[in-house]
């Protein structure tokens, strides 16, 4: 073990639990293999929330709902989360989840193609939450932008990609190489857009804090 390796499973080992039904979800989902966020960026995520206290949410990429409940239960009880899912074998894992858990009212799950969806929405949400094919997050990002409110969080999980972000191309391996690519692509273009601010944090797999800001910001 690494470490950074030690350092993590210390970090990790200072965390209380969640709720009991966040927890069961949480183990369910590790033991069936479905990704969901690492202990290190549940923690980051939640701070975010009571910082920002966002009263409207969308998260793209739902697996099986686990990220949307714990937004749940750190943004204002007034606070609505819409989530985006197209993987058909894990919607009816999600929508039981927010059953279970009687959030139900709070978050509205759609299904479909995360970009189509994005554009036919219409609303300003206040955060949105990135976690869905990496491979997509260039194509996301100009609906993202259209669709954050000014002053909004943009949050982009699993950006370094288990470190092979800093790899050249022909270090990765062949089936990786379009992602690999499309995530370099993304991230110049978070750290290099005019209307955005953006920290990339080697936190977990990689996270990425984007603000939304107006033009000409800086200026008196």
């Amino acid at each position: 073990m690494t470490a950074d390796e030690r350092l993590t499973t210390y970090i990790r080992s200072l965390e209380r639990p969640e709720c009991q039904v966040l927890e069961k979800i949480e183990q369910e989902a590790l033991k069936a293999c479905v990704p969901i966020i690492r202990k290190e960026t549940q923690s980051f995520l939640k701070v975010l929330l009571m910082i920002k206290k966002p009263l409207n949410i969308l998260e793209v990429g739902t697996a099986v709902g686990f990220s949307a409940l714990l937004m749940s239960e750190y943004m204002p009880k007034s606070g609505r989360i819409t989530t985006i899912e197209n993987y058909e074998k894990r919607i009816p894992a999600a929508r039981d989840n927010f059953r279970r858990a009687g959030k139900e009212k709070q978050i509205t799950l759609i299904e479909g193609d995360a970009l189509e969806v994005m554009r036919s929405l219409d609303d300003s949400y206040d955060l949105i939450f990135m976690d869905a094919a990496k491979g997509q997050y260039i194509h996301y990002l100009p609906e993202a932008l259209r669709l954050l409110g000014e002053g909004g969080v943009l949050v982009s999980d699993n950006v370094l990609q288990e470190g092979e972000v800093i790899e050249s191309r022909f270090a990765v391996e062949r089936r990786n190489r379009t992602i690999h690519s499309r995530m370099r692509e993304y991230l110049y273009e978070l750290k290099h857009h005019d209307r955005l601010e953006t920290s990339i944090l080697p936190l977990g797999d990689g996270v990425a804090l984007s603000v939304k800001v107006e033009c000409g910001k800086g200026e008196d």
